[in-house]
């Protein structure tokens, strides 16, 4: 493998290598030098440190003519290279908060969730992932926002057009576990599903095994994401129109299932594997079991888990997979 040149070092690395140079071989003059003095290299290193950083401690110092020399050498040189290192390595940090408040900053790290489009939606995803699960990382993609909009939460933020491959490759997406692409409330029902369905393909492409989860508007596009390779697809209308009908027939429905799901803050919907001790009991028998548990089984998914069943005495099959209301 050919070494690369010093001179294509980033300048913070050689202004390191400048300055500990230096160091090291003024430690090492004094000491041949001012043997007396300088009793071992390490404490003409000490004292070159000292002095290149203006500290002056005054523990160790040059007596001869040829050591004071040397040491307005070093004041010379080293201070004027330790100086330009540490404002390097300011300006650095300052450059590299400015890159990830911008969203500029290439995200490193893997196993994270990817999340497409800054609305309200989006907002309340990741305030609420954050307080659920901690550990949980989170890349934002979005292009409208000028700068990175909830700087409070533990998220990434990557501005730019998701579709484009090279803000998924900056988001990292090869190495994402999950992605949600949110509906452009900017656009139409029909514009957004598309720009959707496009950056869901072009994910995709880069990583087919993330989990895409995308929202879809309009029924007649939901076909058209799963064929893209979405793995779920949430339908945001379909959620509000039947929040809507309930209300409809039954006035104040919507509303106490909007405080329900205000009070579930500490709750989340989940669907489990049955245990060996649950195969083959009833459903009823198996609610039962865990609410000792504080957990709610709504319903038991089974199938190509868009059917669900909550028949009391139907039992559970291995294939199943428990919905649940759990902490």
């Amino acid at each position: 493998m050919k070494p690369i040149s010093y001179w294509r070092w980033p300048p913070v690395l050689r202004l390191f290598v400048s300055a500990s140079a230096l160091i090291v071989l003024f430690g090492a003059l004094m000491r041949f030098i001012e043997p007396e003095t300088f009793r071992t290299v390490f404490d003409g290193i000490w004292w070159a440190i000292v002095t290149a950083a203006t500290i002056g401690y005054g523990d160790i110092v040059p007596k001869t003519v040829a050591g004071k020399l040397a040491a307005i050498g070093l004041i010379a040189l080293g201070t004027g290279i330790l100086t330009a290192y540490f404002a390097s390595v300011s300006a650095a940090a300052a450059a590299r908060e400015t890159a990830f408040t911008s969203g500029q900053l290439r995200y490193t790290e893997r196993g994270h969730a990817v999340i497409v489009g800054w609305n309200e939606r989006a907002r309340e995803v990741l305030l609420r992932l954050a307080r659920q699960d901690a550990s949980m990382r989170f890349v934002l993609i979005d292009a409208t926002v000028p700068s990175h909009p909830l700087s409070d939460v533990p998220v990434h933020f990557i501005k730019g057009l998701a579709s484009d491959d090279a803000v998924l490759e900056k988001a990292n997406i090869r190495e994402a576990r999950f992605l949600l692409i949110t509906a452009d409330p900017h656009k139409a029902e029909a514009e957004a599903d598309k720009d959707t369905i496009v950056t869901l393909l072009a994910a995709k492409s880069l990583n087919p095994s993330v989990y895409a989860i995308v929202e879809i508007l309009t029924s007649r596009n939901v076909q058209n994401a799963f064929r893209a390779g979405a793995d779920e697809v949430i339908q945001t209308n379909l959620l509000a129109s039947f929040a809507m009908t309930a209300s409809l027939r039954s006035p104040g429905a919507a509303s106490v299932w909007e405080t329900a799901l205000h009070r579930l803050d500490g709750q989340t919907l989940r669907l489990l594997e049955p245990d060996e001790q649950q195969i083959g009991q009833p459903f009823a028998a198996v609610q039962q079991q865990l609410l000792k548990q504080n957990v709610a089984l709504l319903g038991v998914i089974h199938g190509d888990h868009r059917a669900i069943s909550v028949a009391p005495d139907r039992p559970i099959q291995q294939s199943d997979r428990l919905f649940v209301l759990a902490p």
